[in-house]
């Protein structure tokens, strides 16, 4: 087994090493992203209008799934794919930004996943709007040499063209929904459907022609609707779509916790994680109770939680009266990465510093970010700083043990703790709003969306999940971008689960 980040930081994929192949399966032009385009935030500005009139997305999504039952789809949305009770399967989460990120998790990828039975993508499968012309080369070209199905839940970007080209994708070309109502003029609703950005009516010309990347008979995946449920061996994945906001609806809320009951193990995949950055997101249900209520309910049987939206790892297990859920953060597919160090030292829901796991490390992440500011600000020499500075005072910050150790040599100066305040490490929010300098608010709340970078490490995860009647082992597999870690992608986090 190769080194991981908690061995060495040439394991972390710091340090020279040979580049990996990557790039080989890349198209010859990548039109880089960037989330500081005027333009990209433009269209991108739904989930703004849902916050700010209100949000459509329950109202669309139940017109859209009795389109969906009207065509054939089963009434309880449940796939029932024939799958031995000894099995395995990936999940990814927040793949598609199409750069060069997201292809460096594919070799590894290919490598874990090669003999599971299917993929599920937990959010945000296409950004920035979740256009239907961006699933060639950020959906279909990369996962081309996937041998088995994927399937995918919605994320708040895949509903930034209320959900049209995702449907079209994984669900048979449903029919489209029936068009809302008209709302009255000079209401909110009128405001914001004045302002409402929607798919160009040429979006998706050459999806066919896309699809061939991905069309052989075993890879092809219907799933019944946005949100759904897979009975697979010994366990039910069940899958929800939070829309724009983080929420589900009062229908999908109802058909949670009815095909939540029953005595089988269940693994909820959802596009909003419920435990992140060391802070509890239950996720409301429209009329009452959260999402969290149900997998909590011991007579539903629920052993993990994982969700996406947050591009990196975490793993909270929370003892649930006796009981241990395995809570997972699991973004880390191909999109920006967001930081870990800014994490405070967690203490949630009886989880401490002990139990808690994140990838990248803190220290890891304070060195990309140093990297990237030192960049942007053209200050390398005062920015820039060494894995082993950042480990050694993300560990002095938070008071805990870093997960790798430190050069004995290295020292802390004064440099060096000020670049760490500067970038936010371990600060809870409420302090961070009384912090003085705006450099730290502007860099990690604005320039953390455009830290994309184009050479190693990437510092990217994916997840397989190995499955029998008696447990469920779970692995975090790292992607660098670097060809060691193609080769043999380092295990960054490891749990078994119980199902007995």
């Amino acid at each position: 087994m190769s080194e991981s980040s908690r061995d060495t930081a040439r394991g972390a994929g710091w340090g020279p090493s040979e580049p990996g192949l990557y790039q080989r399966l890349m198209p010859v032009q990548v039109r880089k992203l960037s989330w500081l385009d005027p333009r990209v935030l433009w269209a991108a500005r739904n989930g703004v209008l849902a916050s700010w009139f209100g949000d459509p997305t329950g109202r669309t999504r139940g017109r859209l799934v009795a389109a969906q039952a009207a065509a054939g789809a089963p009434a309880d949305k449940v796939v029932r794919p024939d799958v031995p009770d000894r099995f395995s399967f990936m999940v990814l989460g927040d793949t598609g930004e199409g750069g060069a990120s997201q292809y460096a998790t594919v070799p590894g990828l290919l490598k874990a996943g090669l003999d599971t039975e299917f993929a599920v993508i937990a959010s945000d499968v296409i950004y920035p709007v979740g256009s239907a012309d961006d699933y060639g080369t950020k959906f279909f070209r990369p996962y081309q040499d996937y041998p088995a199905p994927i399937y995918a839940v919605p994320g708040n970007h895949d509903w930034y063209e209320d959900l049209a080209a995702f449907t079209r994708v994984f669900c048979a070309d449903a029919p489209p929904p029936a068009p809302e109502p008209r709302p009255r003029p000079l209401t909110r609703a009128w405001l914001r459907t004045l302002l409402w950005h929607r798919a160009r009516p040429s979006d998706g010309e050459h999806l066919a022609e896309a699809r061939e990347s991905r069309s052989a008979p075993e890879q092809r995946a219907v799933q019944p609707g946005p949100y759904w449920a897979i009975d697979a061996g010994p366990v039910r994945i069940v899958g929800i779509d939070t829309g724009l906001l983080g929420t589900i609806d009062a229908e999908q809320g109802a058909w949670l916790r009815e095909v939540s009951r029953g005595p089988r193990r269940k693994i909820l995949i959802t596009g909003s994680p419920l435990y992140v950055d060391g802070e509890h997101h239950p996720c409301a249900i429209e009329g009452g109770g959260t999402v969290d209520d149900v997998v909590r309910d011991p007579e539903h049987h629920y052993v993990a939680a994982i969700g996406g939206d947050i591009h990196n790892y975490q793993r909270y297990p929370v003892d649930v009266d006796g009981r241990t859920v395995q809570y997972v953060v699991s973004g880390g597919g191909g999109a920006f990465m967001h930081a870990t160090h800014t994490i405070p030292r967690v203490s949630v829901a009886g989880v401490g510093e002990r139990e808690f796991r994140c990838y990248p490390l803190r220290g890891d992440s304070l060195a990309f970010y140093s990297r990237v500011y030192a960049r942007r600000l053209r200050l390398r020499r005062f920015f820039t700083l060494t894995e082993d500075e950042a480990t050694a005072v993300v560990a002095q910050r938070l008071g805990i043990e870093p997960a790798r150790a430190p050069a004995p040599e290295v020292r802390i100066t004064l440099r060096v703790r000020l670049v760490a305040g500067l970038l936010g490490t371990g600060r809870r929010p409420d302090r961070a709003a009384r912090f003085r300098l705006p450099v730290r608010k502007l860099y990690t709340q604005l320039f953390s969306p455009g830290s994309v970078t184009y050479s190693p490490p990437f510092f990217k995860s994916f997840l397989r999940l190995d499955v029998t009647p008696e447990a469920v082992r779970l692995r975090c597999f790292a992607a660098t971008g670097n060809r060691a870690q193609e080769l043999d992608p380092p295990v960054e986090d490891e749990v078994t689960i119980p199902l007995t």
